[in-house]
């Protein structure tokens, strides 16, 4: 019997392994939440500001999405989390009707007055003086015990965020998953406030575990909300395998007391790209095997085959949005740039083999003319694309794996995907 919508808690069933004795924690599952399943491996649209840029809800949902993901910090400048909650939510409001989540708010408040890219894997070696520079700049972000002072990059107005901020926002906003507020660190930032700052997200999980609770309680009339912790510790296997244990402590102790303990794990911060397997290996060594895990900011395709083998199970990344908003497309064979002049008189489709609602009614000539154009349905268009292109990418991953054939199908995409032209 189903159970009704209010009643209903969040739940994860694994289904198939990779195989024993290779060292990885890949698998499939399911996700149940109020609002529907979702299957996972899968990557998660970000919608920011209760939508994904260009596109409606109807053609979200012709991409193969299962969920989407909108952002806190965003949402409580604009329109304001008290009328989404008005609304009835995120979903209601964005007429989406499907599982969502929430982050925090946490990398935005941080990301955005220190200046760095919209990604979690890094490299060092490609940071520039820029990205130097703005780390020890004076930030629009000021980090305290208690939370975090900041402006507004719509009207340069003061606000502050603390962990009870965060879970009140979040719970007006009424996804299914949401984040506890957490630091966001850099690879620039040293060792000794690595360490600082794994320590203060963990006081701050414990208090986001006591203000969920507290608005659970007392917001009973609401469909139930799954909190998930954050494990920072950028590159250093001692502090992520430290801050891991410590939020599974915390929410077991949460349980132990009669409280919601966290429903998942999301697995944050920066870290450099070719160690992003070693480091979500670190992180589920130590996360139970009943508990989803979200990698944040993740969509290239060799990075959702090492996250995915070494444990991760749901990703959102704005970067498939981004790059077709400037005319950038996936292909089986690589990515393209539709603003080329070589694709004015080509008049297949973006990727023909691939198929998809995009590549059969549409040219890469008519797309090049619109990007030329400036006009708005060339990022619709190249958006659709993209997104349906990495979420049939994540579920061919997850048919491998139930179907026993991961290797060969990774193997097989990814020679061609980074072939040599």
């Amino acid at each position: 019997m189903t159970k009704p919508l209010l009643d209903t808690d969040l739940s994860f069933d694994v289904h198939t392994r990779l195989p024993e004795g290779t060292g990885k924690h890949g698998r499939t599952g399911v996700i149940h939440t109020p609002h529907g399943d979702i299957q996972t491996p899968a990557f998660i649209p970000v919608a920011t500001k209760a939508t994904v840029k260009t596109l409606t809800p109807e053609q979200i949902r012709q991409t193969g999405a299962q969920a989407i993901l909108s952002n806190a910090y965003h949402l409580y400048l604009q329109p304001g989390h008290d009328i989404v909650d008005e609304a009835g939510g995120v979903a209601e409001f964005e007429n989406w009707h499907g599982p969502t989540y929430t982050d925090s708010g946490g990398f935005q408040v941080m990301s955005l007055g220190v200046g760095f890219k919209k990604v979690l894997a890094m490299d060092v070696a490609n940071l520039t003086e820029g990205d130097i520079r703005a780390a020890k700049k004076e930030r629009m972000a000021q980090v305290d015990e208690d939370g975090v002072d900041f402006k507004s990059i719509i009207d340069g107005s003061k606000h502050r965020f603390t962990p009870e901020v965060s879970m009140q926002i979040q719970h007006s906003l009424g996804a299914d998953i949401m984040f506890a507020f957490d630091e966001l660190t850099t690879l620039v930032d040293t060792r000794q406030y690595q360490e600082e700052s794994v320590a203060r997200t963990h006081r701050w999980a414990k208090r986001c575990l006591d203000e969920h609770d507290r608005l659970t309680n007392a917001r009973a009339g609401k469909p139930r909300q799954s909190l998930w912790g954050v494990v920072q510790g950028a590159q250093y296997e001692d502090l992520r395998r430290q801050a891991t244990r410590g939020l599974v402590q915390l929410s077991d102790a949460a349980v132990a007391a009669g409280m919601r303990g966290f429903g998942g794990f999301g697995i944050g911060g920066a870290l450099e790209k070719e160690n992003l397997g070693t480091i979500v290996g670190w992180v589920c060594d130590e996360l139970p095997e009943d508990k989803p895990r979200h990698l944040l900011g993740i969509s290239e395709p060799d990075d959702l085959f090492t996250a995915i083998e070494a444990g991760a199970d749901t990703f959102d990344c704005v970067a498939p949005t981004r790059l077709g908003r400037r005319g950038g497309v996936y292909t089986l064979d690589g990515r393209l740039n539709l603003m080329g002049a070589k694709f004015k008189r080509d008049f297949k489709g973006i990727d023909e083999e691939f198929g998809g609602y995009v590549s059969e009614n549409y040219s890469r000539a008519y797309i090049h003319h619109l990007l030329k154009a400036h006009e708005f349905l060339a990022g619709t268009l190249c958006t659709m694309h993209n997104l349906e292109f990495m979420i049939r990418l994540v579920d061919n991953i997850r048919a491998s794996i139930d179907g026993g054939y991961y290797e060969a199908f990774r193997d097989e995409f990814m020679g061609r995907y980074y072939a040599k032209k």
